[in-house]
């Protein structure tokens, strides 16, 4: 049997028992919205850990980080910092979040728009833009997943039948499971991705170069400039990294699909405690730097730097490991894209669609329009997955930009009560447009800083002026709260 045979054998019997998985998860369950879009609330820890893990660890962490450490070098490693950063700054705002969840029944993002500024245009404009900023992330998970398969399997199987056949998967068994598959695949798909992490970030350095610190030393002497800032690039400075440190920490639990996971767990204890244990799952990052790294010094010019890890995987190990780490490479596209796509199938159906166009349709309505999104959030992002060109960290950072719009409206609306409606339209509306103008205009980064972030701060800005010029509103949390109290004070009159 060829090489490629062999690993495309092992690739499909790891993918296959993944989506098995992934299917049975909601078996002898009804799928309403609640279970299919938070799971009841159930999940303890080790299932939250992992679900955050399966949405937050993904084709970036494997490719697109090992991407930049190869063709960027010092840049890259504002992925370490960033991602510990946002545990820290979750351990004091989410368990507060999951509070206020579970009170008012809150299920997506939108949800706490709608309920803390009582707008539901608001909320549906939250949605609008959740939506279009989760798209390059799913574009991302198969973009990468159309790499590793074609990789992996010597070119047997052409990247875009690899992404059609994915997505069909993944939206196949988000129709049938929704947020359990991906809580329960999440467990073979991060075994499998520490094991290959491990497997490559230590074996790769110690079979060319005897050990990771001779790579390092081999690395120095031959690109001297690789490891500082701005390392293989011109713009991405010492401001740069700051800027974005600090955005993507604040954004991190600002994308939909992990703010709504919060929701999934039982108790607040179990959030807190998920951001204590999740930095260990960095461990892979530095794994996958050093195959970036060797990759540098031993296949240098490749087209495209987010090959570097398979490429040096392929060079080192045999046919079937291949297949394995190719395996563990698709369920890490599969798991996070699953998840994305349910959140934007999610936010379509119920924050957008029916405040706007049918407010009397029912939650079980909800649920099957949010199940049939789940065939056009895929089919697009798809198609964006064939024709697009950006760079897989590319793709998230753009995604990072947009979504961290979306902190000063959460973080005021948790702890200010001054903040109103029409402060957070207005930062939110201008944040928004300056991302979209810098970024599509090529101004990215501008004064050596992200633009994300200079959006951000303007967001910022904006929301405080606005709200300390306007009338204070009350707050929703609160009026409903108030309402719950008089309706019990009257003995349920009037409910």
């Amino acid at each position: 049997m060829s090489a490629s045979a062999v690993a495309l054998l092992v690739m499909a019997a790891v993918v296959g028992f993944g989506a098995a998985i992934g299917f049975l998860a909601g078996a002898r369950r009804k799928m309403d919205l609640e279970q299919w879009a938070v799971a009841g609330r159930g999940f303890g820890t080790v299932l939250v850990w992992l679900l955050m893990a399966g949405e937050g660890y993904t084709t970036f962490t494997l490719l697109g980080a090992s991407g930049w450490a190869y063709s960027r070098g010092g840049p890259a490693l504002y992925i370490l910092a960033y991602i510990s950063l946002a545990y820290v700054a979750s351990f004091f705002f989410l368990p507060q979040l999951w509070e206020i969840g579970r009170k008012h029944k809150l299920q997506t993002e939108s949800d706490f728009f709608e309920k803390r500024y009582t707008s539901k245009r608001l909320a549906a404009f939250v949605s609008l833009v959740g939506i279009v900023f989760l798209v390059p992330y799913v574009d991302l998970q198969l973009t990468g997943l159309g790499d590793i398969v074609r990789v992996a399997s010597f070119g047997g199987i052409d990247k875009t039948a690899a992404m059609v056949i994915a997505a069909v998967v993944v939206a196949a068994f988000v129709f049938a499971s929704g947020i359990r598959a991906v809580a329960w695949m999440s467990i073979l798909k991060d075994a499998l991705l520490l094991g290959a992490a491990v497997a490559v970030g230590i074996g790769v350095p110690y079979a060319y170069f005897h050990g990771i610190g001779p790579m390092f030393a081999e690395l120095v002497r031959t690109h001297p400039r690789h490891l500082v800032m701005p390392g293989s690039t011109k713009n991405l400075g010492h401001s740069w990294f700051v800027s974005t440190v600090i955005l993507n920490a604040l954004g991190a639990f600002m994308w939909p699909h992990l703010f709504a996971a919060s929701f999934t767990a039982k108790s607040s204890d179990v959030v807190r405690r998920n951001a204590v244990f999740m930095p260990l799952y960095t461990i892979t990052f530095p794994l996958v730097f050093f195959a970036g790294f060797a990759a540098l010094l031993l296949v240098p010019g490749l087209h495209n730097g987010d090959l570097s890890l398979l490429t040096m995987a392929r060079r080192t190990f045999p046919a079937w490991f291949l297949g394995v780490i190719g395996g563990a490479g698709a369920l890490t596209a599969m798991v996070p894209a699953a998840m994305l796509i349910l959140t934007a199938a999610a936010l379509f159906a119920k924050n957008f669609f029916r405040p706007l166009f049918a407010p009397a349709m029912s939650e079980d309505s909800v649920a099957r329009l949010a199940k049939l999104m789940v065939a056009v959030v895929t089919g697009v992002a798809l198609y964006f997955s064939i024709h697009g060109s950006r760079t897989l960290v590319g793709l998230l950072l753009l995604g990072y930009d947009g979504v961290t719009q979306f902190f000063p409206g959460v973080i005021l609306g948790l702890y200010w009560k001054r903040v109103n409606r029409v402060a957070v339209w207005s930062g939110l509306v201008a944040g928004v447009a300056a991302v979209a103008f810098l970024v599509l205009s090529g101004r990215d980064p501008i004064a050596g800083m992200n633009a994300g972030f200079v959006a951000l701060c303007l967001n910022f800005v904006i929301v405080g002026v606005v709200s300390l010029l306007t009338r204070a509103e009350r707050n929703g949390f609160e009026s409903a709260d108030e309402a719950d109290a008089a309706v019990k004070a009257t003995g349920g009159a009037g409910a």
